[in-house]
């Protein structure tokens, strides 16, 4: 990549600078206790993990609305625990779950030292598939949205990644061009495939280690952007 051709960057937000996980066990363990839940939350979070990925992966593809979302990957997370609760108990815990999940802000390794460097040279954005709500909590309580020129989500949008519509209304939002933006993320179908379909640059953050076409450029540590970048 030539970075003097890069002149915007754009962000995902949950587990690319943001550290979903951490922040999730965290706030699961929280409304727990304040539910008076007798559940072993390391046991819980085993099968609510891949489960709230598979309900994401459904939502990014409009099969799902948000309501269904939030309360099926609870239910579904209970149920394969062998812990029966009324529905009126799920909502509420998906409500409390929403309301504590961002007082807990832990970051990847080195995300204010990689945003530090960038935004000296870069113009710096983020797309994200999150609720609106939410990620604006996420970006002020963890102290890194004054990084962000722009902030695009796919409420604001109709779609969500990796839906061309979305990458171009970002690029307009943040009055830049497709060949002068790059897309971190760390969701191959979502972040680098859909911001390759609209022949956008790409650095996937790969911390799962996944096996990708050796064409992608990839790190697994965000400092390793200064490769790029």
């Amino acid at each position: 990549m030539s970075n003097k051709a890069i002149t915007d960057v754009f962000f995902d937000l949950d587990h690319t600078l943001w550290d979903f996980d951490k922040n999730s066990a965290l706030a699961f363990e929280k409304i727990f206790k304040i539910n008076a839940l007798d559940v072993d939350s390391q046991q819980f979070l085993r099968h609510y993990e891949p489960i709230n990925l598979a309900y994401w992966k459904l939502y990014r593809e409009e099969k799902i609305d948000k309501e269904s979302l939030r309360f099926g990957r609870l239910n579904d997370a209970f149920l394969a625990i062998d812990v029966k609760l009324d529905r009126e108990v799920i909502y509420k815990l998906s409500e409390d779950y929403i309301t504590h999940l961002t007082t807990f802000n832990h970051l990847f390794e080195n995300t204010i030292e990689i945003l530090d460097y960038l935004r000296l040279k870069y113009n710096l954005h983020i797309i994200t598939n999150g609720f609106k709500e939410v990620q604006h909590k996420k970006l002020s309580q963890s102290n890194i949205d004054h990084y962000f020129k722009t902030v695009t989500n796919s409420e604001m949008v109709g779609v969500k990644k990796p839906n061309p519509q979305i990458f171009n209304y970002a690029i307009d939002l943040a009055k830049t061009s497709v060949n002068q933006s790059v897309m971190i993320g760390d969701n191959y179908e979502a972040d680098i495939l859909g911001a390759h379909n609209i022949g956008m640059d790409t650095i996937f953050f790969n911390v799962n280690n996944q096996n990708v076409d050796s064409d992608i450029k990839q790190i697994d540590n965000l400092i390793h952007l200064k490769r790029y970048l």
